[in-house]
């Protein structure tokens, strides 16, 4: 291995595990990396670029380099046209990063410009702030220029991902981080989770543990915790009801609010700040002068006692200053379902019928709308309570189970989902994309495509509406695998053009406006329902049976909360 303070053998480490199938193998291959590097501040960044991003999430900080700008520098560096050469090849690829990796290894001119210089993580951490402080996207592209005539092709490719703070994509995510860090370090597991919750900081909780200090790591306030997620009811066996408790899952967008003082920050489930996007709730809670706590639960669209749908909540999400008329058409409610710090104390660690006693003690002395709880007994009681929920316009229902703690950043058996799908289309694969870890050697993710033959506003037969990866069995995606083999037309490194022919029956939560899209909608978690080897592309969905879908949902009567409301809220008159 090349010097472990530097981003090549950062790189390099990314790629060795992004081609190992076996987790524990990827976990080895990480901590013998972390053991490798002697200077506590190049262990620091390295757990940080490999599990989180460019800056730590606490920092709030974003380099806010958009796919334009650093396609746009690609070309150039290449000198190839960007619509007519590097967007095509995005397209193929269905990545940014590998396709510039592959243009900046392949094209000569690209290759003539690069001289790897062995840039160390700290000078790498100096451009990342170079492109945060700079605004300007001329400034930003000769950043990235000066930068890559320095890596390798494929360190450019994972500078590209680090910037993004967003997955590696290597099979690899925080929580294996932290198996690799225990196994580095030889630390319990459970704690380093638990200081990794603690800090917010996968860098900070790696020098803490090879430092021996992880008794110091302390809870603060205004720093997002990893959310506690739930399973698919269909996924785990229930052997007893009487152990949960039920309430309705809402239609809206799960969100953590920190309050101390005068001071109120909101954030998402990735743990970015929300504040400034719904600033009626950080007002909200200063004016309920509230203790010190932090609280899990719902933002939704609440008006006129109905939950409204998910499509109204999207007209505010990604705005950063909404104005008087966004603000007065779709009216915010942060709705909470746990308690998770009050008055200087954790919660974490209490059983979920103590932290609900608290929670309701803080909600009904302040007046902050909570959820309502259920007891049920039996499958006969889950259905009713299901139905109640879908009538209000909820997704379903969430079974938490009585006797939990607070599993943050972990997906168990405590908390279950109860939903059904939002629809089903069917659909023809347009492009399938290598697999990694377990599924390495196999195409296992493929981009969708529904029919616009007879669309006015396309050329194409087909468009892209999802990407799943999942839903199938071992033995249908071995089937897959064959006929994709007959039907490959391009390959563009791990992605495979194919012919339109296999058709697949997929089913998805919702259906999303997005017009940075071709078709201007993403679906919500879409995944495999039938292999349909007895369809013809004929038979595909078109993009008007999307729209049709999207208006279908958003039309949907929705009861009143009425005598048995799913949350409980006073307003002030």
């Amino acid at each position: 291995m090349s010097d472990p303070a530097t981003f090549q053998a950062l790189a390099r480490t990314a790629q060795d595990i992004a081609e190992t199938r076996g987790s524990n193998t990827k976990i080895d291959i990480c901590a013998y990396y972390f053991r490798s590097i002697e200077k506590t501040d190049d262990l620091q960044k390295a757990a940080r670029f490999l599990g989180e991003g460019a800056f730590t999430r606490k920092s709030g900080r974003h380099a806010s380099v958009g796919g334009r700008t650093v396609g746009g520098c690609a070309a150039r560096f290449a000198e190839i046209d960007y619509d007519k050469v590097f967007k095509p090849c995005r397209t193929a690829t269905g990545s940014t990063s590998e396709t510039i990796e592959k243009l900046l290894r392949n094209i000569p001119e690209a290759r003539k410009k690069r001289r790897a210089g062995e840039l160390t993580l700290k000078a790498v951490e100096e451009i990342f702030f170079d492109l945060y402080k700079n605004r300007k996207r001329r400034i930003k592209q000769q950043i990235l220029t000066d930068a890559w005539k320095q890596m390798s092709a494929l360190e450019i490719k994972y500078f590209i991902r680090v910037l993004r703070q967003g997955s590696l994509r290597i099979g690899f995510e925080a929580k294996s981080i932290t198996k690799a860090i225990a196994e580095a370090y030889e630390k319990d597991l459970d704690e380093i989770r638990h200081v990794h919750m603690l800090t917010g900081s996968i860098g900070e909780t790696a020098v803490l543990a090879r430092n021996d200090q992880l008794q110091k790591a302390q809870f603060e306030l205004h720093q997002p915790v990893s959310f506690m997620l739930a399973s698919a009811i269909e996924t785990r066996s229930v052997d007893n009801y009487d152990a949960y408790l039920a309430e309705e899952k809402f239609d809206g967008m799960r969100a953590q609010v920190h309050v101390s003082h005068q001071k109120v920050t909101l954030y998402s489930r990735d743990l970015n700040e929300l504040s400034q996007t719904f600033p009626e709730i950080p007002t909200f809670f200063l004016s309920r002068k509230t203790p010190s706590m932090v609280m899990d639960g719902e933002i939704c669209v609440y008006k006129d006692d109905i939950i409204q749908p998910f499509q109204l909540l999207q007209k505010r999400m990604g705005v950063k200053k909404p104005d008087r008329l966004l603000l007065r058409q779709y009216p915010v409610l942060f709705i909470s379902y746990d308690l998770l710090y009050l008055d200087g104390n954790p919660l974490f660690d209490r059983t979920l019928m103590e932290r609900r006693k608290q929670l309701l003690e803080v909600a009904e002395n302040h007046e902050i709308p909570y959820t309502s709880q259920y007891s049920v007994e039996s499958q006969k009681d889950v259905d009713r309570l299901f139905q109640r929920a879908v009538d209000h316009g909820n997704e379903g229902l969430m079974l938490k189970d009585k006797e939990s703690v607070y599993e943050y950043g972990k997906r168990g058996k405590s908390w279950l989902k109860v939903k059904e799908p939002g629809g089903s289309l069917d659909t023809v694969i347009l492009y399938a994309h290598a697999g990694s870890g377990k599924r390495g050697g196999t195409y296992s993710d493929f981009t969708l495509g529904i029919n616009v033959r007879d669309d006015e506003r396309y050329e194409e037969e087909f468009i892209p509406i999802g990407k799943a990866y999942g839903g199938y069995t071992d033995d249908e995606l071995h089937q897959l695998n064959d006929r994709i083999s007959e039907l490959t037309v391009a390959r563009y490194g791990p992605t495979l053009a194919l012919e339109p022919s296999l058709m697949v029956e997929i089913e998805f939560d919702d259906i999303q406006v997005n017009k940075r899209t071709k078709a201007g909608y993403t679906l919500r978690l879409p995944r495999f329902r039938a292999i349909r080897w007895d369809m013809d592309t004929n038979d595909a969905d078109t993009l008007k049976n999307v729209e049709a879908l999207y208006r279908q949902k958003l039309n949907k009567s929705r009861k009143k909360q009425g005598n048995n409301p799913s949350f409980r809220f006073k307003p002030e008159e």
